[in-house]
């Protein structure tokens, strides 16, 4: 009988597979995600990120602002430690997650 260890072996080869099957073309952040191996609760936060981020955007474009930058360090203090500000912004961009936001995000990179 296979322990758990063994099985958990297997699926950790078959993730590794089907990465390379997906390619990076296709879902860049979600393949991010599991290259980094960041938990549910990780991208749950990251997402709560963006959508209070996204808020301060908005509300700073209404009052006429030009320049993001305190976002954008907001952004990077936040940003959990296996990620780089730089890949996250160009996944999230090519996979057309929170657009406006990284659009002003990359533009302080």
């Amino acid at each position: 009988m296979e322990s758990i260890e063994q099985k958990l072996e297997r699926l950790e080869f078959y993730q590794t597979l089907l990465l390379k099957m997906i390619g990076t073309s296709q879902y860049p952040f979600f393949r991010l995600i599991m290259e980094k191996q960041l938990s549910k609760q990780d991208i749950e936060q990251f997402y709560a990120l963006c959508d209070r981020l996204s808020d301060e955007l908005k509300e700073q474009k209404a009052d006429k602002f030009v320049y993001f930058y305190p976002l954008f360090q907001k952004f990077k203090e936040s940003l959990h430690e296996k990620l780089q500000p730089a890949e996250v912004i160009a996944a999230c961009l090519q996979q057309g997650l929170y657009p406006d936001l990284m659009k002003a995000l990359k533009r302080n990179l």
